[in-house]
């Protein structure tokens, strides 16, 4: 099922924007990052947090901790930045978080597919 959502990003880095439900997994195709803030630049902050999960055919791994797709990526003012555009896949109970170094400065939109793995 094809889904999209929008963030006004606040001044918290670590704020929890996605978690992802238990039997579902979660196909994130794009995520972009607008600065509607007509004058100054904005730094991005996301990660996603790990759950503790075992994946299929991959050895050497860390089962959980936060990963950052973005950190203090600076965004110019009245600009837009392709934060991802190439597929991941975030597991059950896998938390995206995020924010900017100033409030309402920076809008994030998502657009993914949620996928039944129950």
């Amino acid at each position: 099922k094809g889904e999209s959502v929008g963030f006004a990003l606040t001044a918290t880095t670590t704020t929890t924007l996605m978690t992802v439900a238990a039997n579902k997994v979660i196909k994130i195709n794009r995520i972009t990052c607008a600065n509607v803030d007509g004058t100054n630049a904005a730094d991005l902050t996301l990660s996603i947090t790990k759950s503790n999960f075992t994946p299929d055919g991959v050895d050497n791994f860390d089962t959980s901790g936060t990963f950052h797709l973005a950190k203090t990526v600076s965004v110019p003012a009245d600009a837009t930045l392709v934060i991802l555009d190439t597929p991941i896949y975030m597991m059950e109970t896998d938390v995206l978080k995020g924010g900017a170094n100033a409030a309402s400065d920076l809008e994030l939109f998502i657009s993914y597919e949620a996928i039944d793995d129950a």
